[in-house]
């Protein structure tokens, strides 16, 4: 089996079709129409089915796919052992982390390691899905729960906090709340139902207000915790957020705050054959001295 063809087909398997598939190898459409093509007349049976919108895999496409995947996952791990062979830490790091803890705590930290490990092509995955790093969709995955999976490691980086908070201009406006019964005159900012949270008990306040038999008066449902907390430091209303949203650099200010939500472990994950990895000990390592600078 030629392995040139084996390429080509992984990559339009992966893609979808020709079109993303060339841009993501860097041939013509046609070039890879051709090897597609080759490959099949090789083998004696049709790989896709062709349609207008698309490709799909035929049943012998789906068996040389779960192969051929395999076997791009096995190099791209030798790959990374080689590479971390070398002295020095270098080559790809994709890390993927939740939207919020990614967008407000991690990226601005990124030019300090950048500037410690300039040989390290960093990549960061910021979604709140969780990718399937088992599988080399990523190399490291910061997650707001312990994986279950037996082939990953994880280390505790952090707890997490979280508080009620609100801009100071939206309470100049509308007054600072002394009871959660206060709240009812509010406009509130929750997690709305449409998507999967991140995290459990992510609408923990609005929890605590029906047991206390209080209805908000206005609510702004948002499916992001970051846009949650976008939409309080612009003033919309009150919210529960995590600790590390607020940081030491805004001017939210902590409502209520004899009250607090469940506080949660982050975790620091990685496929075990990474286990020897420089790359990864030292974006760990990086990541645990700027957790300990850090206040939450």
């Amino acid at each position: 089996m030629d392995w040139d063809k084996l390429r080509v087909f992984h990559a339009v398997a992966e893609a979808g079709s020709f079109t993303h598939a060339g841009k993501t190898l860097n041939l013509s459409q046609s070039a890879i129409s051709r090897q597609v093509s080759a490959l099949e007349h090789d083998l004696g049976v049709s790989l896709f089915h062709r349609h207008a919108r698309g490709l799909v895999l035929t049943e012998q496409g789906e068996l040389l796919h779960a192969t051929a995947k395999d076997v791009f996952h096995k190099l791209a791990t030798t790959q990374a052992k080689l590479t971390d062979s070398t002295e020095r830490p270098r080559g790809v790091l994709k890390v993927t982390a939740t939207v919020a803890l990614g967008s407000i705590w991690l990226t601005p930290r990124v030019k300090a390691f950048m500037d410690l490990h300039p040989d390290i092509r960093l990549t960061l995955l910021l979604t709140d899905e969780e990718i399937d790093i088992s599988m080399r969709e990523a190399d490291i995955a910061i997650r707001l729960t312990a994986p279950t999976q037996p082939d990953l490691i994880q280390r505790r980086l952090m707890t997490m906090h979280n508080h009620v908070y609100a801009a100071p201009e939206y309470l100049k406006a509308h007054g600072m709340p002394q009871t959660i019964a206060d709240l009812k005159d509010h406009n509130l900012v929750i997690y709305g139902e449409d998507l999967r949270p991140p995290t459990a008990q992510v609408n923990w306040l609005m929890d605590a207000m029906r047991k206390a038999g209080v209805t908000p008066t206005n609510v702004l449902k948002v499916n992001n915790i970051y846009g949650i907390y976008r939409a309080v430091l612009s003033g919309v209303g009150v919210a529960a957020l995590p600790d590390y949203t607020v940081g030491q650099s805004t001017s939210l200010v902590r409502v209520l705050p004899e009250m607090a939500g469940p506080s949660y472990e982050t975790y620091f994950v990685y496929p075990a054959e990474l286990r020897a990895s420089k790359r990864v000990a030292v974006f760990r390592d990086f990541l645990l001295a700027q957790i300990s600078e850090s206040r939450f």
